[in-house]
């Protein structure tokens, strides 16, 4: 199999750096995004890796570092969207500021970057674009309401463009996780309201927010174990839209998906009779 390059966002810690290092340990090539680059991390000294500075809300940086992967290695082959940060709480703790910085990074960073390595993909007439949703992008969750929000969109995000990119052999896909042993429960990488509301303890939202803070570096998820995984389902010829991760996430979505379809089968038939009399369906 010839070796591939990606360029890995987030590259620095938890899943980014699992999958980067699965990567390099296949033989391929890392265009490695990260804010900072630290000069005593040994993996930016490989010779298979370009550490190259890539805060993802910065437009400039996500063409700089799209342009300098491809001077080095010539193309870029995938793409995974990995840099972002959690946010909890209950929705009406939650400030527009705090809403639209979350947006900023985990939807329209991706969003950038994607922007940034689509004309190359277009050029050579492949590439495959990833971008890290989340269970929570597949199913609502108390406090989750804000983070819902930007890994649903994540999700709509790329339905879409697989649809769209197609003509260019372009496939699109969500990498779902459930939860992983890495720092994402850290202040570092999760935030939480303000100015909370006295009102919603011992409702579950607030449940969930304790749950998060009391239960740091305990989840199920071995990174390097899902970054296996996903070096195989995303090198497979065809590349799943949704890519769910671990048992518990998998388990949870199809019990989810099961549930909507009896809804949907609930007012199927009346649904059905608000079309107009004779209307025999239309296509793009």
């Amino acid at each position: 199999m010839d070796k591939k390059v990606w360029l890995i966002t987030g590259s620095n810690r938890g899943l980014g750096r699992a999958f980067a290092e699965e990567a390099v340990a296949n033989g391929d090539y890392v265009i490695a995004g990260t804010r900072k680059i630290r000069e005593d991390d040994s993996f930016y000294q490989c010779e298979n890796v370009l550490p190259v500075l890539l805060d993802v809300t910065n437009v400039a940086q996500a063409k700089e570092a799209a342009q300098q992967g491809v001077k080095r290695f010539g193309r870029i082959d995938i793409l995974i969207n990995n840099a972002g940060f959690g946010l909890n709480g209950a929705f009406e703790e939650i400030s527009d500021e705090e809403l639209r910085t979350l947006f900023e990074t985990d939807y329209f960073g991706a969003v950038n970057v994607i922007r940034a390595v689509l004309p190359y993909m277009r050029k050579n007439r492949r590439g495959r674009i990833l971008s890290v949703s989340s269970q929570a992008g597949m199913m609502g969750v108390p406090s989750g309401t804000a983070y819902n929000a930007a890994k649903f969109a994540i999700v709509g995000l790329s339905e879409g463009l697989n649809e769209e990119l197609k003509p260019w052999n372009i496939q699109v896909g969500a990498i779902c996780p459930g939860s992983f042993r890495t720092d994402f429960r850290d202040a570092s990488s999760i935030r939480f309201p303000a100015n909370p509301i006295v009102d919603y303890d011992g409702t579950p939202a607030h449940a969930v927010v304790q749950f998060l803070k009391d239960n740091n570096h305990q989840q199920q998820g071995d990174p390097q174990k899902g970054a296996k995984f996903l070096y195989d389902i995303v090198t497979r010829e065809t590349m799943p839209v949704h890519i769910l991760i671990g048992k518990t996430c998998c388990d949870a979505i199809k019990a989810q998906l099961e549930k909507s379809i009896a809804e949907i089968d609930s007012y199927y038939e009346a649904s059905s009779e608000t079309d107009f009399d004779g209307w025999t369906g239309e296509k793009f």
